[in-house]
């Protein structure tokens, strides 16, 4: 099992509305005003501006030093032995990280790439096109760019590797700061931004623990085009300026798209919030089409790399944006009337588009014949209590603590640093204002089309800033995504930096602030970072490197192995031996193939589970005890559990059971071949086995001779 372990020897409405708002944003300017695309290009507007920047790439550099140093200490990973630092790289990571390998493996880049386009290994009996089933291209690029860069020398492939991750992360923190800056007026709000985000790490991010995570590779994106956004809203921005927005978010949202393959799932909670602000007549209709736009062109150009990748087209946020664009081309009479009138339009038009998007939706996957990702709509169903509870799929998925509720502990530890109670009261006073603002919009009579335009746009100007809305609403949006999901939490923390950053950034609140909560904010963070710092651990896990060093050296190169998906991910790196299944789970038949494989810890017969494996393309199997005797989850979310529930048998263990449950007639495989008992023998040899592991070897079934079966019957 992995640890870490110590090192040894170590220690008036409108005009008073108008009237705060222009106070409120201009909070952070009132001794500089400074700011990210100055136009002013005085002397010293050039050097204020130019410490901004470099300020922010300062902080990006010691997010980047302090993540890379958290990493080293955990794992003491420029001590331990090469297995071991591909062990370190958990569950799905190690499957990234081996198409990395695999490529500078590979005689050539041509070569390398043919060979994850015609792939044998990652699936037994099936030969799959890996560019086009996962979002791997960053492994590729990033094999590439070391085969050509002169850096073999003195740099191994794997530091490479993890070092191109840290420095996204300071890319990430750039972001966040760029995003404050542009918001406030003041770098000073990034300065914020970068040091909340450093001292709440274990809520911003996990990259130290789980560096080849998509989301490590795709956030830094995903805060870029964030920041893009703020900049194109802006109001009173040049024509030229408009355009490399525009081609800035096409880039960062192309770059966000390729990297995760739940891009399609964040695009369309960025898509809501744009139909919001559409709707609250904060945006103009140029502005939402251009957002709606770039999101689509950057999916479709993701398609065409991945191979034509059926997933993307039938993906739920294609089939919205084209509803929402088509309604509202339909309904030009959409912001005219009274308040009354135009509340009752708004609803009608929501609900038609809401129709229009699922109908699109289920044409598209039924023409598509997609099932790639019903898993997730299953989850979202079971989740809140709109589907069966029993699907296998879902279960996987609701048991996992980071796909549950967002835990109490992270909201005290977001308070703790003294973050989250700036965030409250700026999201306060800016969802009052915004709420006053659009009543105020929604209010005023319509003319036409044109003098709706010039009205909405100076509307906007003076009350309430387009960018200011969208952030408000993106980290409202996905603050409740977050809380629905708390591995979503990593979206929502880190632009909840920069939020409260921009609301805090006069010295009227912060005196405000720490009066009202009576602490000295000096002395609380500084030990926490030099305590973390200094905390010694390595990598400590003996019975998978012994597991691992066995299958390398005892076993055939061509050898197919079937376990755990966590497991298999880590031997497809460090053996390069073939899998049954593995965690990449958005594709129906490898799904179908992992509950089957799973069998092995359900109460199934040796033949049965034989049979199973055989056919899954299996030579060897591991057993993993802590699957076996898991006590981790609570009784109906241990992975036996849902098996039981799948095949309608009973669970083990003191507790209810639902009524159309049966007994099983068969014991628990994965402790029943332990016994060596003749009807497991028989089928299964016992190769490898230490604390942790057993590996059996699969034996061909013997039958029966024609010959020996009339004698039994003649003596019968």
């Amino acid at each position: 099992m992995t640890a870490l372990r110590q090192r040894k020897g170590s220690k008036g409405k409108e005009s008073t509305l108008a009237e705060f708002q222009s106070h409120h944003t201009n909070c952070c300017t009132d001794l500089h005003t400074e700011k990210v695309l100055p136009g002013d290009w005085s002397w010293g507007s050039i050097i204020w501006t130019s410490v901004g920047w470099s300020m922010s790439v300062g902080l990006g550099l010691l997010c980047c030093i302090y993540l890379a140093t958290l990493h080293e200490n955990d794992l003491w990973f420029s001590n331990i032995k090469d297995v071991e630092r591909e062990i370190s790289f958990r569950t799905e990571c190690g499957l990234y990280y081996s198409y990395f390998k695999q490529m500078l493996q590979a005689s050539s880049i041509q070569e390398g790439i043919s060979d994850l386009i015609h792939d044998n290994l990652t699936e037994s009996k099936r030969t799959i096109n890996l560019l086009q089933r996962m979002n791997i291209y960053q492994e590729v690029f990033l094999s590439i760019l070391y085969r050509l860069l002169p850096v073999q020398s003195y740099l191994e492939p794997v530091y490479f590797y993890i070092y191109t991750v840290f420095s996204l992360q300071a890319v990430y923190v750039i972001a966040l700061y760029l995003t404050a800056w542009l918001l406030s007026g003041s770098w000073l709000a990034g300065v914020l931004t970068g040091v909340w985000y450093i001292l709440n790490r274990v809520d911003t991010t996990r990259v130290e623990f789980t560096i080849s995570l998509r989301e490590n590779w795709s956030l830094p994106f995903l805060a870029l085009q964030v920041a893009a956004i703020s900049c194109y809203l802006r109001p009173k921005l040049t024509a030229l300026k408009q355009m490399v927005m525009v081609w800035l978010m096409y880039v960062t949202t192309f770059c966000f798209c390729l990297t995760w393959q739940f891009n399609q799932f964040i695009l369309l909670v960025q898509a809501l919030v744009i139909y919001t602000l559409d709707c609250l007549n904060i945006l103009t209709a140029k502005q939402v089409t251009t957002l709606y736009l770039v999101q689509v062109s950057g999916l479709l150009s993701v398609w065409l790399l991945q191979f034509c990748n059926s997933m993307l087209l039938g993906s739920l946020v294609l089939s919205f944006i084209v509803a929402a664009l088509f309604i509202r081309r339909c309904q030009s009479g959409l912001k005219t009337g009274s308040l009354l009138v135009r509340l009752g339009k708004l609803l009608l038009h929501t609900a038609v588009v809401l129709f229009l998007t699922f109908t699109i939706n289920y044409l598209a996957k039924k023409v598509l014949q997609l099932r790639s990702d019903e898993h997730i709509f299953k989850f979202i169903k079971s989740k809140f209590a709109f589907g069966l509870t029993r699907d296998f799929d879902a279960s996987l998925y609701l048991c996992e603590e980071a796909f549950g509720l967002l835990p109490l502990e992270t909201v005290e530890r977001l308070a703790g640093t003294l973050l989250l109670y700036p965030y409250i009261v700026t999201l306060l006073l800016l969802s009052g204002i915004m709420a006053v603002t659009a009543l105020h919009n929604m209010s005023r009579p319509r003319q036409g089309s044109a003098e709706e335009s010039n009205g909405a746009e100076e509307i906007q100007e003076v009350v309430f800033r387009p960018d200011v809305a969208y952030n408000l609403l993106h980290t409202l949006f996905y603050g409740l995504l977050a809380f629905s999901t708390m591995r979503m939490k990593y979206i929502w923390t880190g632009h909840m930096c920069a939020v409260a950053a921009y609301g805090v950034c006069g010295m009227e609140l912060w005196t405000l602030l720490f009066n009202t909560l009576r602490c000295n904010n000096k002395v609380l963070f500084w030990p926490k970072l030099m305590e973390e710092l200094s905390e010694l651990r390595e990598f400590y896990d003996p019975d998978t490197v012994e597991l691992m060093t066995w299958i390398s050296t005892k076993t055939p190169k061509y050898a197919v192995f079937a376990g755990s998906m966590q497991l298999l991910a880590g031997i497809k790196l460090c053996t390069g031996r073939g899998l049954t299944n593995h965690p990449h789970y958005e594709d129906k038949d490898l799904r179908d193939r992992t509950r089957q494989v799973y069998q092995v810890y359900a109460q199934r017969s040796p033949e049965d589970v034989h049979s199973i494996l055989r056919a899954a393309g299996a030579d060897y199997v591991v057993l993993e005890n802590s699957i076996c005797y898991e006590r981790r989850h609570r009784r109906g979310c241990r992975l036996r559990d849902l098996l039981d529930l799948s095949n309608g048998h009973i669970m083990d263990g003191p507790g209810e059971n639902d009524p159309d449950l049966i007994s099983a007639p068969h014991p628990r495989f994965c402790e029943a071949i332990k016994t060596d008992a003749a009807a497991y023998a028989s089928l299964f040899t016992r190769v490898f086995q230490n604390k942790t592991f057993h590996v059996y070897r699969l034996k061909k079934k013997r039958k029966k001779s024609t010959k020996s079966s009339s004698e039994t019957s003649v003596t019968q």
